[in-house]
């Protein structure tokens, strides 16, 4: 068992007092997008183990079996195979889509097979690891996911008045709706010019008439990305509003953006991020229309169920399981894993204790337990448990 420090990402999409707020520190007046919990090697969560502070990628790599569990080294390898975040938006992120696991093992395999630098600005595969992901709602949040009906998008673009996307509009609604969305998608990455500059201020006054959230979400974008014809693919995306408690999973092949708000993110460890616009980062549009699944799919917007004491969000993956536990004063609740697992409070004060050991942790910290260890939760607060989705609670 081991207290994790943990690194903030400071990307500039980040909220400046959304983080601060939850751990009850002060804004350092730099944005602080993502803290990182556990052994991604860009970023490993570091612990103490006798005299020193290692990081714990190298722990985990050190005695694999040990620190995973028997059961997820023989299914994911000698890696701990999800990576937990707690993520703050303030402005729009990138429209994002992420491969499946063939996807990008042959994606890996091709770049490394043409000698593309794993560093390079513009490789698309940097591991051969697929990226389903799930974040939970702290804060009401915001974000867009998957193609809305081909038909609601044109009537979008009709409201807009804007001459130029009538084209776009028509073939929304009389082509068949897989290759009606890969046309248009297509189009947009590479847009006719000046069509972004008539969008943007039409947006702007469609805001500015009503109350409707999504256009509001759409107008900002606008603003906080000007001339980025991801714009254009955001306007083809559903538009999401998650209440506190509620979850939502991205699965491959489904665009997206998050936008605004406080969350608890997890996913499989992988950079595989295909990007689709609202960045200055490479988009390659040729892997892109071989990744992004043209259809309508309704979001996976989640709801807790209850198991054993917890509130666990279910998934369709097996590389992560994230529960929520909330306690009160006096309550506990034991957990012994045949794989690893971190406790991460949210809310109030709480003590993780393990074969007469504890650790205290407050909104923002994190405890590491290895497979096989009985950890005991208590305190009063609120905690989120990530452990891998294959993983048994032993007796």
């Amino acid at each position: 068992m081991d207290l994790l420090l943990n690194t903030v990402q400071t990307y500039d999409w980040g909220s400046r007092t959304l983080l601060p707020e939850l751990m009850g520190v002060p804004p350092t007046g730099a944005p602080q997008a993502e803290l990182w919990m556990g052994a991604h090697p860009a970023a490993p969560s570091r612990v103490s183990r006798g005299d020193a502070v290692v990081p714990l990628d190298r722990v985990v790599s050190g005695n694999p079996e040990s620190e995973l569990g028997a059961v997820t080294v023989r299914r994911f390898g000698p890696r701990l195979p999800f990576l937990l975040k707690l993520l703050a938006a303030d402005t729009p992120l990138s429209v994002q889509v992420h491969p499946d696991l063939a996807q990008a093992q042959a994606g890996f395999a091709r770049e490394n097979a043409l000698g593309v630098p794993l560093d390079a600005p513009h490789r698309n595969y940097r591991d051969d690891q697929h990226k389903p992901e799930m974040i939970v709602a702290l804060t009401p949040f915001r974000g867009l996911c998957g193609f809305r009906n081909p038909s609601h998008t044109a009537d979008l673009f009709d409201s807009l008045e804007v001459h130029a996307l009538q084209p776009y509009a028509e073939t929304l609604r009389v082509v068949p709706e897989r290759q009606a969305l890969a046309e248009v998608f297509r189009a947009f990455l590479r847009p006719p010019a000046g069509l972004l500059d008539a969008v943007a201020p039409a947006l702007a006054a469609a805001a500015a008439g009503t109350t409707e959230a999504r256009l509001a979400a759409y107008a900002r974008i606008a603003r906080t990305h000007p001339g980025d014809p991801g714009l254009l693919s955001a306007l083809m995306l559903r538009y999401v509003e998650l209440s506190p408690g509620e979850a939502l999973f991205l699965g491959a092949g489904v665009p997206h953006a998050y936008l605004s708000g406080l969350g608890v993110e997890i996913m499989a460890s992988s950079d595989n991020v295909l990007r689709c616009g609202l960045t200055s980062k490479h988009v390659d549009a040729e892997e892109l229309a071989r990744v992004v699944r043209f259809d309508t799919p309704p979001a996976r917007v989640l709801t807790p169920r209850e198991e054993g004491g917890e509130e666990v969000y279910p998934a369709p993956v097996d590389d992560f399981r994230l529960s929520r536990c909330r306690l009160h004063a006096g309550e506990r609740r034991r957990a012994r894993l045949d794989a690893p697992q971190i406790l991460l409070c949210v809310r109030g004060s709480m003590t993780v204790s393990l074969a007469g050991e504890s650790i205290s942790i407050g909104p923002g910290q994190a405890v590491y337990v290895s497979a096989g260890a009985e950890a005991v939760l208590g305190g009063a607060g609120t905690a989120f448990r990530a452990t891998t989705g294959t993983a048994q609670f032993l007796r």
